[in-house]
C-alpha cells in the first residue's frame, strides 16, 4: 500500500507520516488476515479522522503500533516528527499518545507473569491514559475485535473477555466510539 493512495483522504503532513511507518513496519503482515500491516494503521487513522479534528492525534493513530512492533525507539520518531517541520510541542504530544499506546506488560518484559496477569496490568494501566489515547485506543480496538472475530477462531473467545474487562473502565475517551466499541465486544 503506497502512502500516494491516500492522497485525498490525509494531509501532507500525516502522509509522510504514512510513509515514516510503513517503512518502519516493513514487510510485516496481519497475523489472521496476512495483508499489511500498515492497512490497519490505515484504518485506525480514518477512524480518528471521523471523530477528532486534531491532526496530531492521526498522526498518533499512524504510529500507535511503531514503537511495540518495529525497532522504532521514542528518539527516533521525535527526530523524525521535529525533522519534519513540526514543533517541539506537536512532537512531544505525538510521542506522548504513541507511548501511552504502547503495551508495557508484554511476555519479554515480565516473563514471570502469565497473560491473565500480564493482560490485567495491561488493562489497569489503560484505563490511566489520556483520553485522547483512549480515543485511539477505541479504534484500534475496534479494527482488531472485528479482524480477530472473523479470522481468530478460538482465540476470540480469550480475547473478547480481555477487551470487555478494559473496556470496563477505559471510558474517558470519544463517547460516541466508546460505545461503538463496547457495542462491538458486547454483541460478536
Amino acid at each position: 500500500m503506497e502512502a500516494a493512495a491516500f492522497n485525498d483522504q490525509f494531509t501532507e503532513t500525516e502522509l509522510k507520516v504514512l510513509a515514516f511507518v510503513t517503512e518502519k513496519h516493513g514487510q510485516q503482515k496481519r497475523k489472521y488476515t496476512h495483508e499489511p500491516y500498515v492497512n490497519h494503521l490505515v484504518r485506525v487513522a480514518l477512524k480518528i479522522k471521523e471523530y477528532s479534528p486534531d491532526s496530531r492525534m492521526v498522526m498518533a493513530a499512524l504510529c500507535h503500533d511503531v514503537l511495540e512492533d518495529t525497532e522504532c525507539t521514542v528518539a527516533e520518531l521525535y527526530q523524525f516528527l521535529t525533522g519534519m517541520g513540526l514543533s517541539n510541542t506537536d512532537s512531544d504530544y505525538i510521542c506522548f499518545l504513541v507511548k501511552e499506546l504502547t503495551d508495557v506488560f508484554t511476555s519479554e518484559a515480565f516473563p514471570q507473569f502469565n497473560r491473565k496477569a500480564r493482560k490485567e496490568l495491561e488493562a489497569a494501566r489503560l484505563w490511566e491514559i489520556s483520553p485522547e489515547a483512549q480515543t485511539i485506543k477505541y479504534c484500534d480496538l475496534i479494527d482488531n475485535t472485528t479482524s480477530i472475530v472473523q479470522h481468530g477462531g478460538g482465540f476470540a473467545k480469550v480475547y473478547l473477555k480481555e477487551k470487555k474487562r478494559i473496556l470496563t473502565n477505559m471510558d474517558k475517551g470519544n463517547p460516541e466510539l466508546y460505545q461503538i466499541v463496547s457495542a462491538i465486544v458486547e454483541t460478536v
